[in-house]
């Protein structure tokens, strides 16, 4: 069992999630700055693509039916196209066009032999291979048909997803507008990176981290600085960040000390604590405030917790906001390398590599050391391994999910 006032990440993760709503507002951009942002309805194609008929290869086009029955026919080569220069005219029975890749296929021919399988001379081409019609050939509407769907209502716009809207002619699309973000750090032991450290001072490490992690998501950031650790500070910085921020992300104060003020202050700003602690390492300190449709996520101090909780839990409560569809996190089952003791009653998530064991099977590493505040197990790290909620022994050889940071991907 968790820990009686934590919650565990899926039900904190379902139960915020039930009560957000999208905030609907569009605006119409270029395709060209349409990386990362939430397509606003469903988009369909005008066209099909590709738009006709056309070479895959460099080759010559002739009838299949006719080589069938006539396979030692020396064809007469009577035209050429390329791409973006079509032949306007017939091709009949008995004769070949040279073709280019990409050329449109002109009338007649229903097949193409590449130039490597093909006896070309003196104005005559002969196949050697035997005939299949629509071979080589690119049909009408392959790629996308007339009036299919090109991109649903909430999907997040990728590289490919823009190359296919430009292929498909579409200059400018509907997206949900941008999220704003506000992003502070409280604690009056927080200096900002470039200035003189203090004796008993540390960097501000998160901020930085959490406004990488936001724009990397497509969200739109404003950094609001530090705040003291009181109480009062901290409304004050909370009631201005949501005069013009749809989402506030603090990081530190969400613990049980006295220099905590962070559910005092989501009460005095008007919000609703949804969620305080979770029953998972790191991240225990995370809490959850909604003010009418505007949240603010009171991340853990420590930098490795606070991008856990940023990953687990605040990229899809984002998501959602944004106008997206908020998907569970990727996970691979893969075997552990390693052994680990943990209490039942809350998930732990460490940062691991994936290695190759003497087999050449893959398996879990634990990377770096452990501590929520050691940064730098982050760096290096292939992902994050979840160790499940009520285990408490977790053995080499025990098939364990896995999430992938993205990085490592293509």
């Amino acid at each position: 069992m968790s820990h009686p006032d934590a919650t565990p990440l899926a039900e904190a993760r379902d139960k915020i999630l039930s009560q957000l709503t999208p905030l609907g507002f569009r605006e119409t951009i270029s395709v060209r700055q349409a990386s990362k942002r939430y397509a606003a309805e469903d988009l369909l194609s005008h066209y099909d693509l590709p738009p006709s008929d056309n070479a895959a290869v460099d080759g010559f086009g002739i009838h299949a039916a006719f080589l069938q029955h006539h396979p030692d026919h020396a064809f007469r080569i009577v035209a050429s196209a390329r791409a973006g220069h079509p032949f306007d005219g017939v091709i009949k029975e008995g004769e070949a066009i040279r073709i280019f890749t990409g050329a449109m296929m002109p009338e007649g021919p229903d097949c193409i032999f590449m130039h490597e399988d093909c006896a070309e001379s003196g104005g005559f081409v002969r196949c050697t291979l035997p005939a299949r019609q629509g071979m080589n050939v690119r049909p009408r509407g392959e790629n996308l048909a007339l009036g299919e769907t090109l991109l649903a209502a909430g999907q997040k716009l990728s590289a490919a997803d823009i190359g296919q809207l430009s292929a498909a002619g579409v200059e400018d699309i509907i997206v949900s507008r941008q999220l704003r973000v506000a992003i502070l750090s409280t604690g009056d032991e927080i200096t900002p990176p470039g200035m003189r450290l203090q004796q008993g001072h540390i960097f501000d490490a998160n901020a930085p981290m959490l406004a990488a992690l936001v724009g990397a998501d497509g969200h739109a950031v404003h950094e609001a600085g530090i705040v003291r650790d009181e109480r009062a500070a901290l409304v004050t910085a909370y009631k201005t960040a949501l005069e013009t921020a749809d989402v506030i992300l603090s990081s530190g104060g969400a613990s049980d000390g006295d220099e905590d003020h962070t559910q005092g202050a989501l009460q005095d700003s008007g919000a609703d604590c949804l969620v305080w602690r979770l029953a998972m390492k790191p991240g225990r300190p995370m809490a959850v405030g909604l003010r009418g449709n505007q949240l603010i996520c009171c991340l853990p101090g420590n930098p490795v917790a606070a991008f856990v909780c940023y990953k687990l839990l605040v990229a899809p409560l984002l998501d959602k906001l944004a106008g997206g569809t908020p998907k569970p996190a990727f996970t691979v089952q893969v075997a552990a390398g390693f052994s680990h003791k943990k209490r039942a009653g809350r998930a732990e998530y460490l940062r691991a590599r994936i290695e190759t064991d003497a087999s050449g099977a893959s398996i879990i590493q634990l990377h770096g050391r452990k501590g929520a505040g050691v940064i730098s197990s982050l760096t290096g790290a292939d992902g994050l391994v979840e160790l499940p909620l009520e285990a408490e022994n977790i053995t080499a050889g025990q098939m364990l999910s896995f999430m992938p940071f993205q990085e490592i991907g293509l």
